[in-house]
């Protein structure tokens, strides 16, 4: 009677246990939009490479828009087991808002969870005719500039960051004066797009203005695309850098039991494989070996943080990019 009695027992133990969530065939990275192509070749080495070491089939699905937009949709229901982001906040919020990603998310993995940086960087039209080579140039009104709305993409937000910066010094601190060069600039913007590929649409399919404010990794890959001098990159002599911040949204990734998968692939990003891979496509990277082999082919530029100029992403999203901000101030005044 005991043994039956205990066995009983342990089947109603086994049954009332929740089930094991089945490891998918496939998991979803939410990404800002002009990493599109980068993704695509991630994918594929990552997809063999899984092959290789476990025998299983693997898709990644890819979403792409501004990195903020993207953000907005996760925690609006977008089941990204992984985002790929271009500003810190963005996967903050994921945290703050939503509850989706541990509040160590940055601490997971090296460089503060960021694989790869850029930063705002210029493209010209052949021969560089208004003769632009620094942010000083895109507040006269014979230049036209073209970037994405800050206010809905990462890429916008960091030329908004580079060019305070670039004001702060020019002006000594003086504040009147930074913010007087914002609205200059935002007043010779034709077109704010929501994201940085409608910026790139705009600029080299629709022919609208003097210069493209872009991250570095894209204007390299559109001037070596193009070729046959039809643009030219031109990097200024300082800039924001601008980390591509990564994270597993927790809270998803477990529901799906796509954890393992999810952890491997943002891993695989600071791989050598990949990191040569993430260079191909104009980011710099971290991993030594491909640094030292790729160093001739980036200029050297001065790269201020966040933390020098603004005191850290708290301080700035709260005085810049919270409701009312400085940030809705001058975009209001353009």
């Amino acid at each position: 009677m005991k043994k039956l009695f205990l066995a009983l027992a342990i089947a109603a133990m086994t049954f009332a246990a929740p089930a094991k969530a089945e490891e998918p065939s496939s998991i979803l990275n939410a990404s800002y939009d002009i990493a599109r192509e980068l993704f695509v070749e991630i994918n594929k080495a990552f997809i063999a490479k899984y092959k290789a070491d476990t025998a299983k089939d693997l898709e990644i699905n890819q979403s792409h828009a501004g990195s903020s937009k993207q953000a907005r949709a996760v925690l609006e229901g977008l089941e990204a087991d992984v985002v790929t982001f271009n500003q810190v906040t963005d996967v903050q919020i994921l945290h703050d808002k939503g509850g989706l990603v541990a509040a160590d998310w940055q601490k997971r993995l090296p460089n503060n969870a960021s694989p790869y940086y850029s930063f705002a960087s210029f493209l010209v039209r052949e021969g560089n005719p208004k003769g632009i080579k620094d942010w000083g140039d895109l507040v006269r009104e014979d230049v036209k500039v073209v970037f994405p709305n800050p206010k809905t993409s990462g890429n916008g937000r960091y030329t908004y960051l580079a060019a305070w910066a670039y004001a702060r010094e020019a002006f000594n601190g003086d504040e009147a004066k930074i913010r007087d060069f914002i609205k200059k600039l935002f007043a010779n913007v034709p077109v704010f797009d929501t994201g940085g590929r409608g910026s790139t649409t705009t600029f080299i399919e629709r022919e609208i203005g003097d210069v493209l404010i872009t991250f570095e990794a894209e204007t390299r890959v559109i001037a070596k695309e193009y070729g046959q001098g039809k643009f030219e990159a031109v990097t200024p002599p300082t800039s924001v850098i601008a980390e591509f911040p990564v994270s597993v949204v927790d809270k998803i990734a477990d529901e799906r039991g796509s954890r393992a998968i999810a952890e491997a692939y943002l891993n695989f990003l600071y791989t050598p494989e990949a990191q040569e891979i993430i260079v191909q496509f104009g980011n710099r990277v971290h991993e030594p070996s491909v640094v030292e082999r790729h160093k001739a082919e980036f200029p050297e530029v001065k790269l201020y943080t966040v933390e020098d100029v603004f005191g850290g992403w708290p301080k700035l999203t709260k005085e810049h990019f919270g409701s009312g901000g400085i940030l809705d101030e001058l975009y209001v005044a353009r």
